[in-house]
């Protein structure tokens, strides 16, 4: 019996070894980097465009608080306070000192993620629901702070924030932002694959699952954990700076409040804590349906806190478990194929 498993362990790793090692790394890669550029173009108008820019930021928010929360285990409800300052952050770059989007992007991109690591240090003696109220403390200071600078614009807002510039073109298009978010969205999800699969990712997991264990298996718990709100405020930057520079080129502090980060809750906890893919579906999924509930923006919150609570009850691993399961099962099916054949 257990030299039938083995064979048919061995024949199903042939069976997949049989396709080159580009069409399986790469192909899918590739093909769903073909579907987004034509996405746009199977859209009806600008307003649809704009949904489109808006579903790839939030992709990138996702990821990001998924790299803190879902990989490293760490109870944060501020990543929205870090959208924040690196949106403000570039658009002060741009608008208050004329630098040019290209380079207002990555300065507003490292300005948060240094932001991220002060923040991460309360997290080398805060857990749990502590570490939760820290970072809430954190977004709603922030907020308040933006909304009473007069240099950011205060309550009424930030505006005239310049687009990007393309050989001497601003790109004030919808469709042609598009193409600026979507490669940075792919190589923001592309690059959390490789911190997964990396021994950061695997320190990560160790931290989430117990950080004594990890501890005592010769881990630097402290390192890891600011390694994790580094690289997650990374991403909220990021995102913050392109939600700055797409137009109309407006910010304004009410954008960033408890509400947005209960929706960007939703998107990682509906998708799968710890699942990338997961939370990709998962944030454009709520992005969609924030944006058809906005007439009943009243309701909103009541909705989404029963999705959440729902969503734990019933499906706690997320999207992202639904396709483990399927994946799961789609091999067994292939060694009970290879079993039966090998009969």
């Amino acid at each position: 019996m257990e030299d039938a498993s083995i064979s048919a362990g061995d024949a199903v790793r042939r069976d997949l070894g049989a396709r080159p090692l580009w069409s399986r790394l790469h192909l899918p890669w590739v093909a769903g980097a073909l579907f987004l550029l034509l996405l746009p173009w199977a859209t009806r108008n600008a307003y649809h465009h704009y949904i489109l820019n808006l579903i790839l930021i939030n992709v990138i928010l996702a990821v990001g608080l998924n790299i803190v929360k879902g990989f490293a285990g760490q109870v944060t409800v501020g990543h929205y306070a870090m959208a924040a300052i690196g949106a403000y952050a570039s658009a002060v770059f741009a608008a208050k000192f004329g630098v040019p989007f290209w380079l207002a992007l990555p300065a507003a991109t490292l300005f948060t993620g240094l932001v991220g690591a002060i923040v991460g240090i309360p997290a080398f003696r805060l857990e749990g629901a502590y570490l939760a109220l820290a970072t809430l403390g954190l977004a709603e200071s922030v907020r308040i702070a933006i909304g009473v600078t007069d240099y950011l614009g205060a309550a009424v807002g930030f505006s005239d924030i310049p687009p990007p510039v393309f050989f001497g073109r601003p790109v004030v298009d919808h469709i042609a932002y598009y193409y600026i978010v979507m490669p940075l969205a792919l190589a923001g999800i592309y690059f959390s694959f490789c911190i997964l699969r990396s021994d950061i990712g695997r320190s990560f997991k160790a931290l989430r699952e117990d950080s004594l264990a990890a501890a005592a298996c010769g881990i630097n718990v402290r390192k890891y954990k600011l390694l994790a709100f580094l690289i997650s405020a990374l991403y909220a930057g990021c995102a913050g700076s392109l939600q700055a520079h797409m137009a109309p080129g407006f910010l304004h502090p009410n954008s960033y409040t408890i509400t947005e980060m209960v929706t960007l809750l939703l998107m990682v906890v509906m998708g799968g804590l710890g699942h990338i893919w997961g939370g990709v579906i998962g944030a454009a999924i709520v992005t969609v349906i924030y944006d058809l509930t906005r007439d009943y923006y009243q309701y909103q919150m009541a909705i989404f806190g029963m999705v959440i609570v729902l969503t734990v009850m019933f499906m706690p691993r997320g999207i992202g478990g639904l396709i483990d399961d399927y994946l799961a099962k789609r091999r067994f099916v292939a060694i009970r194929r290879a079993k039966a054949n090998a009969a």
